[in-house]
């Protein structure tokens, strides 16, 4: 029996709602789960930019009291997290909506974690560590990125240390994604370029990983042509609802690969980036994925996956692709200092994203990726 035919035991947490103007279902979709005093999680931007107000009329329209909880902030902290479970347990709220990028979907899945089940952040750091049932949660991207609508972990940083903590449970998965494309046309030219680029990420990296198995398999691939069809023609033209409906469903289910499949090292090397020189998240795990495609590549098996996804130079591929979002290609653009690349490579390899990736990496291994990325 071959990896790719690797043993898998799915079951579809997340029901998939889909469709232009499908945002004014939320209130309809609440009642369906029970929903009756609804915490609305969100962040400013999205506020201003009108959709949090229609979510809530739907929900007004629905007989529903909401409270919206706007202070989600990017790469949120388990400070964040203690705010919004505050909030939301003055609300007394019986079902949540995590409404905007993967920060605020992470912000609702980590106030659910406490707001059931007690305790902090670092108690769920892991996977299946909640013993209580948890709130309904209603997930609704407005970027095409994280993929968290698809996914039960929430990713949530130590204010004090800066380590992401992956927190996992079965249950804190949504009952619902609700994928309006509609929502994305907003986002700023910026965002739509580092969510998409973190989109491609999952496609290639879930698509090697040794968890890999034929249902995440058909998922990264279905994601990489959504995510190939959608992401150029929506940088050029960013009211095309085709393409972004293309990035939005890419998106989502690269994030169910994930789910079933995990993550690799591109990741891994992306976040003490982020962590230690505050590099935006896509930048940062885009910036490494070339590298780390021609280190997988190593393993002939590995080398053949590739080569099905884009025949010629897929690290040059996704080059090009970081150079049409106007994102930067080399560290040193990026004021990395590289006398501080052993202490990145330190924190790439206590990375639990590097347990999944197809060729094992030591420490001098990721010294040597971001070498060649600086």
């Amino acid at each position: 029996m071959t990896t790719l035919l690797a043993p898998f035991d799915h079951i579809p947490r997340t029901r998939l709602v889909f469709g232009n103007g499908t945002v004014q279902r939320i209130g309809e979709l609440a009642q369906e789960l029970g929903g009756k005093r609804v915490l609305v999680v969100s962040d400013a931007g999205i506020v201003k930019a009108g959709h949090t107000g229609h979510a809530v009329e739907a929900l007004r329209k629905a007989g529903l009291e909401s409270a919206v909880f706007d202070q989600v902030h990017e790469n949120p902290t388990n400070l964040d997290v203690d705010a919004c479970v505050e909030f939301a347990r003055e609300f007394k709220t019986d079902l949540i909506i995590g409404l905007g990028g993967g920060s605020s979907m992470d912000t609702a899945k980590g106030c659910n974690f406490i707001l059931t089940n007690g305790g902090t952040m670092k108690d769920y750091w892991g996977v299946g560590k909640a013993t209580k049932a948890m709130l309904p949660l209603i997930a609704v991207p407005t970027t095409a990125g994280t993929g968290s609508e698809c996914q039960s972990f929430a990713l949530i940083s130590d204010a004090v240390t800066h380590v992401k903590m992956a927190c996992g449970d079965p249950k804190a998965a949504a009952k619902i994604a609700l994928l309006d494309p509609e929502l994305t046309v907003s986002q700023p030219a910026r965002v739509t370029a580092v969510t998409g680029i973190d989109a491609v990420a999952h496609a290639l990296e879930t698509a090697v990983t040794n968890k890999r198995n034929p249902l995440s398999t058909t998922y990264s691939r279905q994601s990489f042509r959504f995510l190939m069809r959608g992401f150029e023609r929506v940088l050029k033209n960013p009211a095309d609802l085709e393409a972004r409906s293309s990035m939005q469903l890419g998106a989502a289910f690269a994030g169910t690969a994930i789910e079933n499949s995990m993550l690799g090292a591109a990741h891994s090397c992306a976040n003490p980036l982020t962590a230690e020189f505050d590099i935006v998240h896509g930048q940062a795990v885009g910036l490494m994925l070339p590298h780390i495609i021609r280190f997988n590549s190593g393993l002939p098996e590995i080398a053949e996956i590739y080569a099905s996804y884009h025949a010629n130079d897929l690290p040059g591929r996704v080059t090009e692709l970081l150079r049409a979002a106007g994102l930067c290609t080399q560290l040193r653009e990026l004021n990395v200092d590289r006398e501080r690349i052993p202490v990145l490579a330190q924190g790439a390899a206590k990375q639990w994203t590097a347990n999944f990736n197809p060729r094992p990496l030591t420490e001098a291994d990721f010294i040597a990726l971001y070498e060649a990325a600086w």
